[in-house]
């Protein structure tokens, strides 16, 4: 059975100078869900990356000041705590991988009942994210619920099997399109909490990163953005740039490119890459870095 009561609504400050403050705005606002007795809370990450505040709001409309755990941006998960005491409740971990394509399932916010719907899988399939961000299998429901950061996807036995992330308009869904929600499955998070807990970040080498992101269209794999002060413009990467090749091979949608990227070996691995400006081939040797310590150093180009 549902427990509203571990469900919390959060809200984060995040200062002017933070690297994603251009793109995220900084005052952010979304849910979370206690996942531990100990007050532990499961959210997406983006609601309070670089922030100097957190605060937390239970079922019994209390608030109190938070403080983030830990991070893993492979996934784009973030844990977090209250650092007062919060009554309330905690559900229990399902299993993304046990849902199929037409499961019902229920999408749950903070809140009120009505923030509670019913939906359906309606896709599990691979995503890839402007922001180097690519999942093998996320989760794809309809329809959608309007404040989905952060709000649990629960299965029949109500129990949490994703964190959502995005609404996407568009997406085709049994051949047509649909507006639907993206949930980040629980099972990329259920190995890594203890890491997270102890240290702040999964034990595994972190990804190599470059401060871009990345538009993917029929016009190739262009440069929308690139972080000021971070690998990609360090190395001289600028908006516009259309990416053709990595490491001397070529490359075709955005997966492919960060997958070649990440194969080349972990944070500060160098990077080669060959890209298109205006008429011209250039080659750019990018020393990648660990993204978690840029932020806060760079701002969106």
């Amino acid at each position: 059975m549902l427990r509203p009561d571990a469900l919390v609504t959060l809200r984060a400050t995040i200062p002017d100078d933070a690297m994603t403050a251009g793109l995220l705005g900084t005052e952010r606002s979304g849910h979370g869900v206690r996942i531990r007795e100990d007050g532990l809370i499961a959210t997406i990450g983006y609601l309070i990356n670089e922030a100097d505040s957190v605060w937390i709001t239970g079922a019994n409309r209390t608030t109190v000041p938070g403080f983030v755990v830990g991070n893993d941006f492979d996934s784009g998960f973030a844990l977090i705590k209250p650092s007062l005491p919060l009554a309330g409740g905690c559900l229990e971990l399902g299993r993304a991988g046990d849902l199929s394509v037409g499961d019902p399932v229920r999408v749950a916010a903070s809140g009120s009942p009505a923030e509670v719907i019913d939906a359906e899988v309606v896709a599990k399939q691979e995503f890839a994210g402007r922001w180097e961000y690519l999942l093998d299998e996320a989760i794809f429901t309809a329809p959608p619920h309007q404040n989905w950061s952060g709000a649990a996807l629960l299965d029949a036995r109500e129990r949490l099997c994703g964190i959502g992330s995005l609404i996407i308009q568009g997406f085709q869904a049994s051949g047509s399109p649909s507006v639907v929600n993206m949930f980040v499955p629980i099972d990329l998070l259920v190995p890594v909490i203890e890491q997270i807990c102890a240290q702040g970040r999964p034990a595994a080498p972190p990804r190599p990163w470059l401060g871009v992101l990345i538009g993917d269209d029929p016009e190739g794999l262009t440069i929308v953005g690139v972080y000021r002060h971070c690998p990609a413009d360090e190395a001289g990467v600028r908006p516009g740039d259309v990416v053709l090749e990595v490491d001397r091979h070529p490359i075709a949608g955005l997966a492919e490119m960060l997958r070649s990227i990440w194969r080349l070996g972990s944070a500060g691995v160098t990077v080669p890459l060959t890209v298109r400006r205006g008429t011209q081939r250039r080659q750019l040797e990018i020393r990648s870095g660990d993204r978690a310590t840029y932020l806060r150093k760079g701002t969106l180009q």
